[in-house]
């Protein structure tokens, strides 16, 4: 027997591709202390009640030898309990080298954010700097997101300004 599909049918199962994203900014304080440590960065999603994350970022010195840098990253102590652990560093598209102070952008699009149910979420940051301090901010966020949508926070220690915006 032979099936055949017509290409209304196969219209009709197809899902159209979202083209919403997510605009980060970061702001690394500059510090004047003795011994400057560039932070270990962690950036993801949560939802209330689900055990699962959706990890967007790692910022960590990806350029010591052996991976070396890895062995750090359980000093982002949240991130770490809730998935860091599970993942062999480095993960190609979520990890990357550490920011200077300064304000850093990033965005993150479908390749991220592909397969977010609807709901509630937290994004959640969180910095640790050897030498240094640790740091957790939460901003909440709506999927999908509607036009204009955007949260802010601010750090008091290791990171400053951080700005969340949505684009369906």
């Amino acid at each position: 027997m032979r099936l055949m599909f017509s290409a209304a049918l196969s219209a009709a199962i197809v899902v159209p591709a979202s083209a919403a994203e997510m605009k980060v900014s970061v702001e690394i304080p500059r510090m004047t202390v003795a011994e400057y440590h560039r932070p270990y960065v962690a950036m993801w999603l949560e939802k209330a009640g689900d055990p699962k994350v959706v990890n967007l970022a790692v910022w960590y010195d990806i350029k010591l030898k052996q991976n070396e840098g890895a062995k750090w990253l359980k000093d982002m102590r949240q991130w770490w309990r809730k998935t860091g652990r599970e993942l062999e560093m480095p993960v190609d598209g979520l990890s990357s080298p550490t920011r200077a102070p300064g304000t850093h952008e990033v965005t993150f699009d479908d390749a991220k954010l592909a397969g977010l149910a609807p709901g509630e979420y937290q994004f959640v940051i969180e910095a640790a700097r050897e030498v240094g301090g640790r740091e957790l901010l939460r901003i909440p966020v709506q999927w999908p997101p509607k036009p204009g949508a955007e949260g802010k926070a601010k750090g008091e220690h290791e990171l400053g300004a951080v700005s969340v915006a949505l684009k369906p």
